[in-house]
């Protein structure tokens, strides 16, 4: 099976902090499966480490109060090529990221208050047939967890 995966949770340092979110079912997969990497940050030309930054009004903005908005939809249409160029079967991403929440993501208040809703890169994903799953709905076999 083919898989797209976003990057931090393969344990690359490409999350706003600089670290990762190393995930022990990511990785399992990975061992198994033909697997793609991919940071829309990074690939919009953000910086790691950054500001980190969520969705208000539809707008991506920084902590600090720049607009990132371009950058992060740069990511994303990176990513969409990939996803057309490479057709993967699933598409594991960051829960609650403003550019890989598939369900939620923070609501702009940098509160940690979250608001239904994708991240832009999920978004774009789903709207163009991917299927998306957050990693923390993803559920292995048993043999593979």
């Amino acid at each position: 099976m083919k898989i797209m995966v976003s990057a931090c949770l393969a344990g690359e340092n490409c999350k706003y902090n600089g670290g990762n979110n190393r995930n022990r079912k990511v990785v399992r997969l990975m061992e198994e499966n033909d697997v793609i990497t991919v940071c829309p940050e990074q690939m919009g030309g953000l910086p790691t480490p950054r500001v980190p930054s969520e969705i208000k009004d539809g707008v991506v903005t920084a902590r600090d109060g720049r607009i990132v908005d371009m950058e992060f939809r740069a990511g994303a249409a990176k990513c969409l090529e990939i996803a057309r160029r490479e057709q993967p079967d699933l598409i594991v991403l960051q829960s609650r990221s403003p550019s890989c929440g598939v369900k939620q993501r923070y609501d702009g208040t940098f509160t940690g208050t979250l608001a239904d809703g994708a991240g832009v890169t999920a978004q774009l994903l789903m709207e163009n047939g991917f299927r998306c799953v957050d990693v923390e709905d993803l559920h292995l076999p048993v043999n593979q967890a």
